[in-house]
């Protein structure tokens, strides 16, 4: 059997959290520290409480000597320390978006392949079995595609906090719009040309736009939006909208927290991270009617309710981070991906600040 992959955890938020669970059940991982600038004020979950844990990236990576480093920080240090990682001989998992901007993301994703280590990002709905298959479906529905998809957050509690911290860094859109642009780029398997994008700000206490859509048109012929909003005043309201329609039909998914499918109006705890990817059913909707215009083929419900919850999203993930360096996989397609996604949306964040519609190169 190979030796255990040494592990540097970075972050201990939501998503650091989850991922460290992840490593220290999984036997092809030994976690060698956790890192935080604030780690002292953390409360450590009691199944990582034995390990060494450092305020310092440098000194971690210098006392840990770790094989690899997972990186759950805040969005603007992804890149810094990714470097940094590369720099030091590790392999690296990086929770999204891959740095602030373009130039960092193409560092690096340069620097992976320089050093010829494994860089996977955490576009957790890229291992979700329900995407997967949503994107599979929407797929025969031809071209061009309209794809419209959201996931609206209201804050309070911790997640006031959080979403306030996390906007400090990046706005909603493109925080949280890399997984969905990544998804429409899947759909169509097209190039994006023109990004559109319109914000305000509605939350005193952030420092940038809160709300946020985005359009965006390929040069299939195909469109999407996206759109993104957090804080105490959001809507409830049709918070949670993934559906794709083409000249064949339509694709939804339907989220509705183990209620009925008629019954997905009843959407509440829009901040709940376990319900971000939440799929209880996808809806086939097929458009071919017969010679009296009538469907010729009724409405089909796939039932998604046995499918995996946020942490064990976060373990399929890392099995991957640890099968892709195990296995020496080819990352090229995912971490282009990454860089592609990042561009959309930041395209977006630029024509709202130029108040234009932005022409991708």
């Amino acid at each position: 059997m190979p030796d255990k992959i040494k592990i540097l955890v970075v972050g201990l938020g939501n998503m650091g959290a989850s991922h460290a669970s992840a490593y220290h059940r999984n036997p092809g991982f030994e976690i060698v520290g956790l890192m935080s600038r604030s780690i002292k004020g953390k409360k450590i979950p009691d199944e990582l409480k034995n390990y060494p844990l450092y305020e310092d990236y440098d000194q971690a990576l210098k006392e840990a000597k770790p094989d690899a480093v997972s990186i759950n920080s805040w969005p603007n240090t992804h890149a810094e320390y990714a470097l940094k990682a590369f720099d030091a001989g590790c392999h690296v998992f990086m929770e999204k978006p891959i740095a602030t901007n373009i130039e960092d993301a193409e560092k690096v994703v340069a620097a992976a392949r320089a050093a010829n280590k494994k860089l996977v990002l955490g576009y957790i709905l890229r291992v979700h079995p329900s995407w997967i298959k949503f994107i599979e479906m929407g797929k025969t529905l031809g071209k061009p595609l309209v794809m419209r998809l959201n996931l609206n957050q209201q804050s309070s509690g911790p997640a006031w906090h959080w979403h306030k911290n996390l906007i400090d860094s990046l706005i909603p859109i493109v925080d949280c719009g890399v997984h969905y642009v990544d998804v429409m780029c899947q759909l169509t398997g097209a190039k994006p040309v023109r990004v559109h994008g319109i914000g305000a700000k509605l939350w005193a206490e952030a420092d940038k736009d809160n709300y946020g859509h985005l359009h965006v048109t390929f040069d299939d012929g195909s469109v999407g939006w996206y759109e993104a909003g957090w804080g105490p005043m959001m809507s409830e309201v049709a918070f949670f909208v993934k559906d794709v329609v083409g000249p064949n039909g339509a694709v939804s998914i339907v989220a509705n927290q183990g209620g009925s499918v008629t019954d997905a109006e009843k959407l509440s705890d829009s901040a709940d991270i376990d319900k971000h990817t939440k799929t209880d059913a996808i809806k086939i909707h097929h458009s071919a009617v017969d010679k009296d215009k009538n469907w010729s083929k009724p409405d089909e419900v796939f039932s998604m309710t046995d499918e995996p919850g946020h942490q064990e999203l976060c373990d399929r993930e890392q099995a991957f981070f640890l099968k892709a360096i195990q296995e020496d996989l080819d990352l090229s397609e995912s971490m282009d991906a990454a860089v592609n996604s990042l561009r959309i949306v930041l395209a977006a964040e630029q024509s709202i600040a130029e108040k234009k519609a932005i022409e991708l190169a």
